[in-house]
């Protein structure tokens, strides 16, 4: 058998919320507390990507479209 050492699956990074450690539980995030508030930053729209909108067609010639 082995010596009782068991390596973690992951290793422990800080918190992307609070900087604290994280945990096995709640990984990436340091509580489900942290968690959620990632979570719910999701569900709102904090995480969204902004896009700016770009004419479909940006050709110099005109189109046969009339």
């Amino acid at each position: 058998m082995t010596d009782g050492k068991v390596t973690p699956l992951r290793k422990a990074q800080p918190c992307p919320e609070c900087g604290r450690m994280s945990t096995r539980d709640s990984y990436p995030f340091c509580s489900e507390r942290c968690r959620s508030v990632d979570l719910n930053r999701w569900l709102v729209g904090g995480y969204a990507i902004p896009v700016t909108e770009i004419e479909e067609n940006q050709d110099d010639e005109p189109d046969d479209r009339g």
